[in-house]
Formats: C-alpha cells, sequence, structure tokens
C-alpha cells in the first residue's frame, strides 16, 4: 500500500515553486543610485539659467568687413596667372611649416622631409620623445610600404 500512496502522490500532487520575479512592473522597487550626488549639468531645458538670473546678453559687435584678414583673402590665389611669374604660389603659403609647403606625397614623403630638415637642428637632443615618435611612425610606413605596396613585374 505504501507504494501505490507514494505512487499516487508523485503523480498528482506537486510541490508548488516561489518564484523570486515580481509578477507586475509596477511592483519593482527601484535601487537608489548615486544618493546625494547633485548633477551640475542644467538638463531644464533651451535656456539655461543660474539660480534664478538671466545670463548676460553679450554685447552686439558688427564684423568689419575691410579687416586686414578679410580684405586681403584670396590675394596670392592667381599670383601665378596675373604676376610677373617669377613667384611660384607655393612661395606665398608663409603660415603652413616649411616641410609641408610644396610637398606632392603621402605621409611617408612629408615625414621623411620632416626628418631631413629637424636633424640640422637641435630637435633630437630637445625633444628626444617627438623624434622617436617620428622615427618610429617612419618605420612602421616604411615597412608597410614595402609589404603592401604592388610593383609592376620585373624586367628579365
Amino acid at each position: 500500500m505504501s507504494w501505490l500512496t507514494s505512487r499516487i502522490l508523485s503523480v498528482v500532487w506537486k510541490p508548488t515553486v516561489n518564484v523570486v520575479r515580481t509578477r507586475y512592473h509596477a511592483d519593482k522597487k527601484r535601487l537608489v543610485r548615486r544618493y546625494g550626488y547633485q548633477e551640475k549639468i542644467w538638463r531644464g531645458g533651451l535656456l539655461p539659467r543660474s539660480e534664478g538670473k538671466a545670463l548676460p546678453i553679450p554685447e552686439y559687435r558688427p564684423d568689419n568687413p575691410w579687416s586686414v584678414r578679410k580684405a586681403l583673402f584670396g590675394q596670392n590665389d592667381y599670383i601665378d596667372i596675373l604676376g610677373p611669374g617669377n613667384l611660384h604660389p607655393v612661395k606665398t603659403l608663409y603660415n603652413i611649416p616649411s616641410w609641408i609647403r610644396g610637398v606632392s606625397g603621402h605621409e611617408y614623403h612629408i615625414l621623411l622631409r620632416k626628418k631631413k630638415m629637424w636633424a640640422k637642428t637641435g630637435t633630437p637632443r630637445l625633444r628626444p620623445t617627438k623624434w622617436k615618435e617620428i622615427q618610429k611612425r617612419l618605420s612602421f610606413l616604411y615597412r608597410k610600404l614595402n609589404r603592401k605596396t604592388k610593383t609592376g613585374p620585373s624586367p628579365i
């Protein structure tokens, strides 16, 4: 008879399992994070206010269309066509470094030129880290060019 009751209990009676998850979204408790933290970025809307006072509006100053920078903009664009012919447009690029002036090449060629020009100055002694970075980049580009650049057929 004991086997009969154990058989009936195993088939009919099943233990209840408690699920830890909450049944509804509204029953979930929110975890409080950063308790006591004060947010310093304004997220109130389009016009930020600092503690009730309006921000100062800067005074309107119209642009000067005849400033030196604006008046002389593009003055050397056609110097090779309209000028006497003894001045190349590259020579008019005053505000860029000398190793970039007139270079038509890739990063490797520009770095080679930069290294050649900096080697005559005190840069290798005064800026050893920068000098080492240039040499590292040059060696990387040299290896990359030699491995990845396709060459033509060999003349046999």
